[in-house]
């Protein structure tokens, strides 16, 4: 078997080098050495940050898929998803500056990109209650403005600041994900939220917290990604509890929608734990077939 692994051909002895490196390929793949445990290790912390970074490329394409088809962004909280993109950016520069391995956190970027589209679509469908039509356009613009300043200042701080900024990822986290978490307890129901997202966050952060114990060994990427297993996973939580609200309360609409005057009526009046009893007047007696004694009368003929 060996012959075969070390004669395989050049573009993929290339190509799992610079995945695993010389040595862990030497190891591995030609000489079939399943015993190395550090490489077993770094190889499949390669291959699940790898996994991650695709994974984190499409990760929230069904929930801008949702916005977009259902064009409304109920049940999804501004706030929340202006400070988790701050977040997600904020890590991926330091990341960068750093010269951290890409596979380690380069979901980080696209997660960046994806978000900031998510926040301009609150934006432009906001709810009936905070709908303003002229105010949109401005909105838009500025918020489009913060993204791009936003983008060039973590490009150019220094890593001392940018190391701070990380170690305020984790309040980020915890503030990013308490307006959603406390938005979805009071209507119950889970909006817009896509599930998808939701349960790949939480894959996604258990996998980061193994690659970037092995690659890495940053204590506080390390602790950012813990918090933000622990608020998904209360996201996921209200997911599973509030499955369903949404079609039933969409259904109860309908259903209310095609009564009639009368009958919503009496819905409400139910619902309000009384019941209205409608009596219908008798028609009143003609005076010519009958007379309060009971008597007939004839008309008098001369």
């Amino acid at each position: 078997m060996t012959a075969i692994t070390q004669n395989l051909p050049r573009f993929i002895s290339d190509l799992g080098i610079s995945i695993i490196g010389e040595k862990c390929y030497s190891s591995l793949v030609e000489n079939l050495n399943v015993g190395d445990v550090d490489c077993l290790k770094y190889s499949l912390s390669k291959g699940l940050g790898i996994g991650i970074v695709v994974g984190g490329s499409i990760m929230k394409v069904p929930q801008l898929l949702l916005i977009l088809s259902g064009r409304s962004a109920r049940g999804l909280s501004l706030p929340a998803y202006v400070l988790e993109t701050l977040a997600y950016a904020i890590t991926a520069a330091y990341s960068y500056r750093n010269e951290f391995p890409f596979s380690t956190y380069g979901e980080n970027l696209f997660l960046t990109i994806q978000n900031t589209i998510i926040t301009l679509l609150i934006i432009y469908f906001p709810t009936p209650s905070l709908r303003n039509a002229q105010a949109i356009g401005p909105q838009l613009a500025i918020a489009s403005a913060a993204s791009v300043a936003s983008a060039i200042a973590l490009y150019m701080f220094p890593k001392d600041i940018l190391s701070l900024l990380q170690m305020a990822t984790l309040p980020l986290s915890l503030f990013s994900k308490l307006p959603q978490i406390m938005q979805n307890a009071r209507a119950e129901s889970t909006g817009q939220l896509s599930a998808f997202a939701v349960i790949s966050q939480i894959v996604g952060c258990l996998a980061r917290l193994f690659t970037t114990a092995t690659e890495v060994g940053d204590l506080i990427v390390t602790a950012g990604f813990a918090l933000a297993l622990v608020l998904n996973l209360v996201l996921g939580v209200q997911m599973w509890m509030y499955w369903g609200s949404d079609q039933r309360e969409d259904s109860g609409k309908t259903q209310i929608g095609s009564l009639s005057e009368k009958e919503k009526v009496e819905w409400a009046s139910e619902r309000q734990g009384r019941v209205d009893v409608v009596v219908t007047p008798k028609s009143p007696v003609p005076r010519h077939t009958a007379s309060p004694s009971g008597r007939k009368w004839a008309r008098k003929v001369d």
